[in-house]
């Protein structure tokens, strides 16, 4: 997995870096002043507060962390439909990708 990041303080710090080498993410970091190395994720940051983060309150970070990554998985990637996949979900759009290569193995 890799994790692409702006070059935040956060995302350089020896703690986080860390954590992501015991889980085996590899960070990926955008290039100073370039806002086009992070257009995926500032456009997928826009989508998350337009459609969710503004019309939910939340009581706890904890609650509001699991009500997030519930709406990510359960909704963003399996059922929302996104114009960069066709207007598939991102989980049919991989599945209809590797299916392909399937069928080109078999023909």
């Amino acid at each position: 997995m890799i994790f692409h990041s702006d070059r935040g303080s956060e995302y350089r710090s020896r703690k986080f870096r860390r954590a992501c080498r015991k889980l085996g993410v590899t960070q990926s970091m955008g290039r100073v002043g370039s806002c086009f190395d992070n257009a995926v994720s500032e456009a997928f940051n826009s989508v998350r507060k337009v459609e969710y983060l503004h019309r939910h309150t939340f009581v706890t970070r904890t609650k509001a962390r699991i009500r997030i990554a519930t709406w990510i998985t359960d909704f963003y990637n399996t059922r929302r439909l996104h114009s960069v996949c066709g207007w598939k979900s991102p989980i049919d759009h991989e599945h209809d990708y590797w299916a392909s290569f399937t069928e080109e193995l078999t023909a």
